[in-house]
């Protein structure tokens, strides 16, 4: 399989592991950025909070990297950076392995479900071989149990620069296997910092999901409602017009304060984010833990956002450890969230991380949480079947962002969708068969009716269907691929649909205009004498045995060709032609010489200079 072209806009990148395993020291060596930007950070020499930095790979691919803090007090800071993610950097020091922090990283890697990454085993200056071999085998281990398992292992030393070039190098292969961001049209920023530039004002920063943001249009940023206007947009340090889906943003906000903000808050365009205090949830609960009582207290991270709640268990008084389930989470206080997005449940006390999952619906009505239909509902959610269902409202055809975007579902419920594809549009299976069905019948009629026309005209078969012109070219072109229709200069036939002329009539005709082939017959009078008609006419045009020169002036083939024979040869003796002297040398009349030399200039065949033609 080809992999995907590398994508314009960027990738994003988190890195994950152990306090003190070199994940700060690392990315500066690959970057020769420091992302600890805080005064605390560089005296302490530990990270507290998230960094940021960028690398552009050999393949010219940029990357936004985004380095999280190590320290089991600070996974409210590392659970803010690592949403959005193309792909996680687990970082295990070689001097210590696997140790607490890397198994709960790697449990929120696996619960968000990033999918993709590398794991840089640092510090290998400080260990002899045989030890690195050991922790090599524990990390192995550690990834079976995860979505990173098979992960590519890669020996590194920031001291050194040991393993280095082969790490960019593995990171650069892994990336050109992501596919690109889906663009459905809502914009969402999810800000994980605020801060102000002199001069400048409010900026705020964010992994860009779901859409677009362009410099000049206006924005709200939820839960808090308020209102500002992009005054400038950067993608990976780069200033530009247009930020894409995939990559580390930064705007520039007019008419908003750095005080009004905060992490948690989502950037998106009036009108269309959801607010909400009540979710429905799929969640799975880690094996390891304690599992999930039914109205524990919880911390909900979703985003960037970080709110407590109440797990209310629907069906049941609890969810084991390693099993899942659904949930209702009531909220403390609103966040602003989306059907698809992914979060993670952590205890206040003891602090720990216990399940994560899906939310299936955030505007939900309260539920009775032993009512089984309530269950069935969602799990035909996640089944795709809502999805489905949403399809089959439009007959017309829909786009895939639209189609997620009206039935708030994942690109993941796309591969269950049983739909039919037409360019970018899709249609219900039962959708497409009639509309099939319809275009089959219009073109039935209308050969019934018009039996010496090759087709039906397109712009009438759309108008017939009642689509719209994008959808109509998709549709026809997927109706022609599959062999329903034959699509053919602009006229559109069932692919047995044949043309056959009356022969009688169509013999009569051509004698009657051969009998004087310079000088027939007008052609009302020729169809009066031969009994054929337009249809005739037209379909021997098509098929080449008579050439209309103008409404009421069609030679045969052969007159037509002799007729220019002609021309060319006055042009050749006297340098052009008139219709005075092409009269006297077919020894015509003024009306077939005038229609020839006019449709000759159609057919830029002549030029007319004054009164005379020139050959072009």
């Amino acid at each position: 399989m080809t992999p995907p072209p590398a994508r314009q806009d960027g990738y994003v990148v988190g890195t994950a592991g152990h306090i003190d395993h070199g994940k700060s020291t690392l990315i500066r060596a690959l970057t020769g950025i420091d992302p600890d930007r805080l005064e605390e950070e560089k005296r302490r020499g530990m990270t507290i909070d998230l960094g940021f930095a960028h690398l552009t790979l050999p393949s010219g691919r940029l990357v936004g990297i985004v380095d999280v803090p190590g320290h089991a007090r600070f996974i409210r800071n590392m659970l803010a950076g690592v949403h959005g993610l193309d792909a996680v950097l687990l970082v295990v020091a070689a001097d210590e392995g696997v140790m607490p922090q890397t198994v709960e990283h790697l449990e929120i890697v696996d619960l968000l479900e990033v999918g993709r990454g590398l794991v840089a085993i640092t510090k290998v200056d400080l260990v002899e071989d045989d030890w690195l071999e050991l922790v090599t085998a524990e990390v192995t281990d550690a990834l079976a149990r995860t979505c990173l398992r098979g992960a590519t292992l890669v020996p590194v030393s920031a001291v050194t620069g040991q393993g280095l070039e082969r790490l960019v190098q593995q990171l650069d292969e892994l990336l050109a296997a992501t596919p690109p961001r889906a663009d459905r049209g809502r914009p969402r920023l999810p800000v994980d910092r605020v801060f102000t530039i002199s001069g400048f004002g409010t900026v705020v920063t964010g992994t860009l999901v779901d859409g677009s943001l362009r410099v000049g249009e206006e924005v709200e940023l939820q839960p808090s409602g308020r209102r500002a206007r992009i005054r400038g947009l950067q993608q990976h340090n780069r200033r530009v017009e247009v930020a894409l889906p995939g990559s580390r943003v930064a705007a520039n906000l007019v008419g908003v304060e750095k005080e009004d903000l905060g992490r948690g808050e989502v950037l998106a365009r009036p009108g269309t984010l959801v607010v909400t205090r009540r979710v429905d949830a799929r969640v799975r609960v880690l094996a390891g833990g304690p599992g999930l009582r039914h109205g524990a207290q919880v911390l909900v991270h979703a985003g960037t956002a970080e709110v407590s709640g109440r797990a209310v268990v629907l069906g049941g008084e609890e969810i084991e450890p390693g099993e899942a389930g659904w949930i209702q989470l009531y909220l403390n206080r609103p966040i602003a969230a989306t059907s698809g997005d992914r979060y993670v449940l952590r205890l206040p006390s003891p602090s720990a991380t216990i399940a994560g999952g899906v939310f299936a619906d955030v505007t939900p009505r309260r539920h009775h949480r032993h009512d089984q239909r309530v269950r069935e509902s969602l799990e035909r959610r996640a089944a795709g079947e809502i999805l489905q269902e949403e399809l089959r409202k439009y007959p017309r055809g829909i786009t895939a962002p639209a189609l997620l975007k009206a039935s708030l579902a994942e690109d993941a419920d796309l591969a269950r969708l049983d739909a039919r594809r037409a360019g970018q549009w899709l249609f219900a299976p039962e959708a497409w068969e009639a509309l099939a069905g319809r275009a089959r019948r219009a073109l039935e009629d209308y050969h019934r009716a018009h039996r010496l026309r090759p087709g039906m005209p397109r712009e009438e078969l759309k108008s017939r269907l009642g689509l719209p012109s994008p959808v109509f070219a998709a549709v026809l072109a997927e109706l022609a691929r599959e062999g329903t229709v034959v699509d053919r200069e602009g006229e559109v036939a069932l692919p047995e649909h044949r043309v056959e002329i009356d022969a009688g009539a169509a013999t009569r005709l051509v004698e009657v205009l051969g009998a004087r082939p310079f000088a027939p017959p007008s052609l009302p009078e020729a169809l009066r004498v031969s009994g054929a008609t337009e249809e005739v006419v037209r379909a021997l045009v098509r098929r080449g045995d008579l050439v209309r020169l103008s409404e009421d002036v069609v030679f045969t083939r052969s007159a037509y060709e002799a007729a220019v024979a002609l021309v060319r040869e006055l042009v050749a003796e006297q340098g052009s032609v008139t219709v005075a002297s092409l009269r006297d040398r077919m020894g015509a009349s003024r009306r077939p010489v005038l229609a020839l030399l006019e449709h000759l200039d159609a057919q830029r065949v002549t030029r007319r200079i004054g009164d005379a033609r020139v050959l072009r």
